[in-house]
Formats: structure tokens, C-alpha cells, sequence
């Protein structure tokens, strides 16, 4: 396509952008709204924790296996027809989640909707590259990009509301209207892109990497719950190790794979991928972290939790299609720089949280962030594509993803495990410096052995009751420590992005459909 043709079609670009972000919105902001969900489906059902941590578990399994095959599923059937039987996949789990009458038949259908949600995204990505000019890219995958940081923030608003005032069916129910439009327009609207009728399957690379992304992630989302150590979390470890390895050395040496890793020979490429997922570490440590300081240390619910964060969702969406017009005039390496920097800064700040500190001043904390990822993520991520040639880039986006996925799931491992393993650290520091003897602690031990005295309770029971509220709020100070400490190491993964920001190149590739800007295979 020459530079004329793609001025000629630059106005037709819009509606087919809008069509795809709204699939892309409804896969990512219902699997972050059915998060505030999971208390109430364990009553509703009546399981352990463990048990409906697969909820959330079998989604993300499931949408990891698929991601690195829709490159060959664009190329082979078109990415058009691709992103219409991925939202209509989704559709259908969802309308079958909702109708699940057992904690069983809600994992089932959630791996149905995790393997169309998951083909989703790096889909309409390749979409958007073979229907938007090259000079309007950063825009376009602005625009897009608000779905992917908007989702993960509205949803928790959306699924407490929906759970204070209705039915928990009704975070299921909502995608289908939204898909059934987005089914309907894509049909209409969207143009089928080239397909490559000599392209393989390549059988062997698809096995080795879900294999070793099944393994890699379930190690790391189950490794709290079952200990880092454990037989079962070392076995899913080595698992992956030889799947991930016979994944590489299959790959290197297949003239058509199902992940070209050769695209790895790209520095640009390479450094926006590690780039990216460093962020995905800040970004997810932000959204895990947050909602357990505010419900489990401030008392707030889920909804009052979501309305805390509405602000820094909306500025997200706000410069996501504002750092895309900055990265088409500029590029990626100021803007991504500044951008980082801010997000660091306002995560650094985050350290110094406490109980008393207000909800207006997390909210705006939250906002800096908030104002840096939406800066920085769209055209880090730009910058790696654009040195793609177009028919490579639907496996680009396939690679791309994957990537991000596991950073997204290594980060938030790795969150919670030196979250745990500081807040036991902190319980034993305050512990040590809490002597009964102490005329603090004898102060508040009486005053506490008063009221429950007062409130009708023996004496061995009061004083039993006055050192367990100690403990108590010994548990809860420590856990305002780690959650300090863990945001403080959150930060460290931003600020190692930074020097990465000047092996980019500095401007757009401008030879993005030549065969010198792609990866020869």
C-alpha cells in the first residue's frame, strides 16, 4: 500500500477502531470486575478460597495457551474473521458463566471466555496496524490503549456496584449487548486483511509453549498458596523450563514458527517488549496493591474502593490518546522517559502511605501514576511495533503479548510473596519492641481489659481479649509496612526501565512496510 492510498483511507479508520476497542474493553473489564467478586461467589457456592481462586485462574490460563497462536490464525484465516469468532467465543462463555450453577461449571465456562478474550487483544492489535496510516499509529493505538488501562480500573467500580445493588450474574450479563454490537459492526465495518493459504501450524511449537506458559504461570499464581518450595511448585517450574527450552531451539530452526523469536534480533523490538512488561509490573503492583490497603487497613468496600480509584482511571483514558498524538509528531524516547519517571515518583510516594493518611491524597498519588503510564505505555509499545514489517506483525503482537502476560504474572508473584515475607518480617520487628512490662503496653492493656470488663467479660477473658487487639494492631501495622516496602520495590522495576528508553530508536521507523525493517525468517 503506498503513501497516497493511505492518505486517501485515513478518514475510514475511526469507526473500525471504535469497533475494536469495545471488544478489547469488554474482555479486560470483565475479567477485572469479576475480581471483587470472588467473596460472594464463595458464599453463593459454598467453597475454600483455593477453591475459587480458579475463577480467576482458569481465565488466565486459558487466554495465556491461546495468545501465541493467533499470529498464525490471522495470517491463516484472516484477523477479521478471527476477531469475530474470538467475541463470539467470549460472548457465549459469558452468557454461560452466567447461567453456572456450581463453582465446576463457572471455572469450565471461564476458560471458554478466557480463549476468546485472549485472542482478542494481540488480534485487533494486527488489526489496527493493516487499517490505520502509519502517520496516525500512535493516535490509533492511543485510542486503543485506553481499554487496557481504563478495564483493569473501572472494572472493581463497576463489579462492587453491580454487587450492592444486583445480581452477581449481572458481571457476566453485561458484556453480551456490547459484544453482540461489536459482532455486528466488526461484520460490517472491518475489512478482511490478507491471508497466507501456504502458512503450516506449527504443531510442535504450539505444544511446547502452552505447555511451558500453562506451567510457568500456574506455578506463579499458585506459588504463595502452595509455598515456593513445594514439590508441586518446583515440578510446574522444570516443566516449564525443558517446554520453554524445546519451545526455543523448535522455534529457531522452523522456517514458518508459530512465534518468530528471530524478531528478538530487533533491538527496538526487544527493549520495547522488556520495557513494556516492567511496566506491567508497576501498573498490576498499583492495582494489587491498592485495593488491600483500602479494604483490609481503611475499611472501604469494594465499590468505595473503585470510586477511589474512578479518577486515576479516567486520566489514563484521558492521555492515552494524547501520548499517541505526542508520539507521532516526537517519538517514543521523551515522551516514554518522562513518562516512567512520573509513574516512578508517584509509586516512590506511595511508601510513605499510612492509616492516617486521607483518601484524597491516595486518590491523587494514584492520579500521578495514572498520568505516567498513560504517557509512557502506548508509545513504548509503538515504537517496538513499528520496526515490524506488516506481515509480521500479527506475530509481533502475538510475541508481544505473551510477554507482557508473564511479566503482568511474574510481577504480581512476586508482589505478593515480598509482601507476606515483609509483613512476617515487620510482625516480629514491632513484636520484639512490645514488652508487657513496657508502661505503653501496660497502659493500653488496662485500658483495653477496662472496656471489655465494662462490656460485661471476665477478668481472664479480658485480659486474653486486651493483648489479642494488641496483636492485633501489631498485624496491622506491619501490614501498612509491607505494603510501604512493596510499593517501594515496584518502583525499583520503573526506574531500571529508564536507562532501556535510549536503546530505542529515537523517532518512528519510516520504512515499516520495507523488508529492511523486518526480521528475515
Amino acid at each position: 500500500m503506498d503513501a497516497n492510498q493511505s492518505v486517501n483511507k485515513e478518514p475510514s479508520f475511526w469507526l473500525p477502531l471504535f469497533v475494536l476497542v469495545t471488544g478489547a474493553f469488554a474482555a479486560i473489564l470483565n475479567n477485572s470486575s469479576i475480581n471483587v467478586a470472588i467473596p460472594k461467589l464463595m458464599t453463593i457456592f459454598g467453597v475454600s478460597a483455593n477453591e475459587i481462586q480458579w475463577v480467576i485462574t482458569a481465565y488466565m490460563l486459558s487466554s495465556a495457551v491461546v495468545i501465541p497462536i493467533t499470529g498464525y490464525l490471522g495470517d491463516r484465516f484472516g484477523n477479521k474473521r478471527v476477531f469475530i469468532l474470538s467475541t463470539v467465543l467470549f460472548t457465549f462463555g459469558s452468557v454461560l458463566c452466567a447461567l453456572s450453577w456450581s463453582n465446576s461449571s463457572l471455572i469450565a465456562f471461564r476458560v471458554l471466555q478466557g480463549i476468546g478474550g485472549g485472542i482478542i487483544m494481540p488480534v485487533s492489535m494486527a488489526i489496527i496496524y493493516r487499517i490505520v496510516p502509519i502517520q496516525k499509529i500512535g493516535l490509533a493505538l492511543g485510542v486503543w490503549g485506553m481499554a487496557a488501562v481504563m478495564g483493569p480500573a473501572v472494572g472493581p467500580t463497576l463489579g462492587g456496584y453491580i454487587l450492592e445493588h444486583f445480581n452477581w450474574r449481572l458481571l457476566f450479563i453485561i458484556n453480551v449487548p456490547v459484544c453482540i454490537l461489536g459482532i455486528f459492526f466488526s461484520i460490517h465495518l472491518l475489512k478482511e486483511t490478507p491471508v497466507r493459504t501456504d502458512s503450516k501450524f506449527d504443531y510442535w511449537g504450539f505444544l511446547y509453549a502452552s505447555v511451558g506458559c500453562f506451567s510457568l504461570l500456574l506455578a506463579l499464581s499458585q506459588g504463595s498458596k502452595e509455598g515456593w518450595t513445594s514439590y508441586y511448585i518446583v515440578m510446574l517450574f522444570i516443566i516449564s523450563f525443558f517446554s520453554l527450552l524445546l519451545f526455543v531451539m523448535t522455534e529457531l530452526y522452523n522456517n514458518d514458527p508459530m512465534l518468530d523469536l528471530r524478531l528478538f534480533k530487533n533491538r527496538t523490538f526487544t527493549f520495547s517488549v522488556i520495557i513494556g512488561g516492567l511496566i506491567n509490573i508497576g501498573l498490576f503492583g498499583g492495582v494489587f496493591l491498592t485495593p488491600l490497603f483500602t479494604q483490609n487497613l481503611m475499611g472501604l468496600t469494594a465499590y468505595e474502593t473503585g470510586i477511589l480509584l474512578f479518577p486515576s482511571a479516567l486520566v489514563s483514558g484521558l492521555m492515552m490518546p494524547l501520548s499517541g498524538v505526542l508520539f507521532d509528531k516526537f517519538g517514543a524516547k521523551m515522551i516514554g522517559f518522562v513518562g516512567i519517571a512520573i509513574t516512578a515518583i508517584g509509586t516512590i510516594q506511595l511508601n510513605y502511605i499510612s492509616m492516617d493518611t486521607s483518601k484524597q491524597t491516595i486518590a491523587m498519588l494514584m492520579v500521578i501514576r495514572s498520568i505516567g503510564m498513560g504517557l509512557s505505555m502506548m508509545p513504548l509499545t509503538t515504537v517496538g511495533m513499528n520496526v515490524v514489517a506488516k506481515h509480521l506483525v500479527g506475530r509481533a503482537s502475538s510475541l508481544g503479548n505473551v510477554c507482557r502476560q508473564i511479566f503482568a504474572s511474574f510481577g504480581l508473584a512476586f508482589m505478593t510473596f515480598y509482601m507476606q515475607h515483609r509483613q512476617t518480617f515487620h510482625v516480629a520487628r514491632l513484636s520484639d519492641s512490645v514488652s508487657y512490662d513496657s508502661p505503653v503496653a501496660s497502659y493500653f492493656t488496662g485500658q483495653f481489659q477496662g472496656m471489655l470488663v465494662a462490656s460485661g467479660a471476665s477478668t481472664d477473658a479480658a485480659s486474653s481479649g486486651a493483648i489479642g487487639l494488641i496483636y492485633g494492631m501489631v498485624q496491622k501495622h506491619a501490614m501498612v509496612f509491607a505494603i510501604n516496602d512493596t510499593f517501594l520495590i515496584s518502583s525499583f522495576f520503573l526506574i531500571a526501565a529508564l536507562p532501556m528508553i535510549f536503546f530505542l530508536q529515537g523517532k518512528k521507523n519510516k520504512k515499516l512496510t520495507s523488508e529492511k525493517s523486518s526480521v528475515k525468517i
